[in-house]
């Protein structure tokens, strides 16, 4: 029998995962998610938005640029402050705060909208994830998300990496949160509607191999797992991710275009 899974430690690995690293080189790049899950949330002036997991805030600005009084979370702070700095530049009015999707520390019906763009899906308690965001989201309100599927690019990335090293048994796949099925389990009587539409994100670089570079140094699960191997390893896990890429590739012998599939899920608590 297994023993069981600690997920307090399991989420202090994926803390210092996230913090290493600098995710905003590549998170910056996924902004056009955050602007359009604001518009299929249909997000108003002065509404009450809450990011979860913001990461360096995709979410976060494009609420803030609809008016929204938003407050921008994540447990990673360093990440905050990348997101801090954004909206200054913007001049917009943002509160950031360190707190654990798993733990939001404010008031039941606080908030009009609860948004997470890639970020909570990483959760490792996800029922206990998806009820915080319900919890904190007032009755009739949106709970907008943006969830790498498992067919998808990152969904097959995460695949690679956990084939060169292998997460605890028994902890659910991030990827999950990508699924129609999962989503809607996870929610389940909270929920009075749930949206959901299959959508793309383009991955834009150079070539496969500028991708690996840059996720490599840049991305922090992708940095952790290159110096947690051993070199022959190291060599499989890159050999891997490029075969991946070139495989998806569309953008011809010259750059690198690859789409990666996402939900856009709006769900719409009772």
């Amino acid at each position: 029998m297994n023993a069981p899974i600690d997920l307090n430690a399991l989420k202090t690995r994926q803390q210092a995962a996230w913090a290493s690293g600098d995710y905003a080189v590549i998170g910056t790049t996924l902004q056009i998610v955050g602007e359009e899950l604001a518009e299929a949330c249909d997000l108003r002036w002065d509404e009450r938005v809450l990011d979860v997991a913001a990461g360096n805030g995709n979410a976060t600005l494009a609420a803030a640029r609809r008016g929204c009084d938003v407050t921008s979370t994540d447990y990673v702070a360093s990440l905050l402050e990348l997101g801090s700095e954004r909206a200054r530049a913007e001049g917009l009015n943002v509160l950031f705060q360190v707190a654990d999707a798993e733990a939001l520390p404010y008031d039941d019906h606080a908030f009009d909208a609860v948004l997470s763009t890639f970020g909570v899906m990483f959760a490792p308690d996800h029922q206990k994830a998806a009820a915080e965001m319900a919890r904190v989201c007032k009755p009739g309100g949106k709970i907008g998300l943006a969830n790498w599927t498992p067919t998808g690019l990152v969904g097959r990335m995460f695949k690679v990496l956990a084939r060169q090293l292998p997460p605890p048994a028994g902890v659910q796949a991030p990827s999950l949160w990508g699924t129609e099925e999962h989503v809607r389990a996870l929610f389940g009587s909270r929920a009075a509607r749930v949206s959901i539409r299959e959508k793309l994100f383009n991955f834009r670089y150079r070539s496969a191999s500028h991708f690996v570079e840059m996720f490599r140094t840049w991305y922090g699960p992708v940095n952790k797992a290159f110096a947690a191997l051993p070199p022959e390893k190291a060599a499989m896990l890159e050999l891997e991710l490029t075969q991946l890429l070139n495989e998806l590739n569309r953008g011809g012998a010259r750059s690198l275009v690859v789409p990666s599939e996402y939900l856009e899920i709006v769900v719409t608590t009772r």
